[in-house]
């Protein structure tokens, strides 16, 4: 896997770019934490009991991307892709025929279709879908700012499961 382009987010700008540029790099670090691992770094847990994995991380985040953007933003019938009412944490407990490949191209084409799906709409807006524990709608400038804290705090476990693997720590 190459090395993502992580863009710090500009200390000056309107309040749209801001939270868009402050999203990209908590994306950007995540795939960052992935980078040049193999197959049992990906798979490795953080420490027990704990069995929270890199992979099982980026899994997570494409269901977390699709469900704020596409189903309930854009409304759209996008039924999860790891997880199931049978097995809410099917995203981070995985069968061990799941690859780094599959979950690393789902979450790009979740990131892309949430780009897709808020392109050219207003901050100010509300979801077409509504909250799964409210039933409210939710606007957009709350999904991005959940979407921040969301990665922020899985880039927070990305980082000690990283450090875990092979030591490596740092932004």
């Amino acid at each position: 896997m190459t090395e993502p382009q992580r863009r710090k987010p500009p200390h000056i700008a309107d309040e749209r770019a801001s939270l868009e540029a402050f999203l990209d790099f908590q994306r950007a670090t995540l795939e960052h934490k992935c980078a040049g691992l193999d197959d049992a770094g990906l798979r490795t847990a953080s420490v027990p009991p704990s069995t929270l994995t890199l992979l099982g991380l980026v899994r997570h985040l494409a269901d977390v991307e699709r469900h704020w953007y596409r189903r309930v933003f854009a409304g759209e019938e996008a039924p999860p892709l790891f997880y199931s009412d049978e097995n809410e944490d099917g995203d981070f407990e995985f069968p061990a025929e799941a690859t780094w490949e599959e979950a690393l191209t789902a979450w790009r084409e979740e990131v892309a279709a949430a780009r897709a799906a808020v392109r050219g709409r207003s901050l100010e807006e509300t979801s077409v879908g509504r909250h799964h524990k409210t039933g409210e709608p939710v606007g957009l400038r709350w999904i991005h700012l959940h979407m921040i804290e969301e990665y922020a705090r899985h880039n927070g476990h990305a980082d000690l499961i990283r450090e875990r693997v092979d030591g490596a720590t740092g932004s």
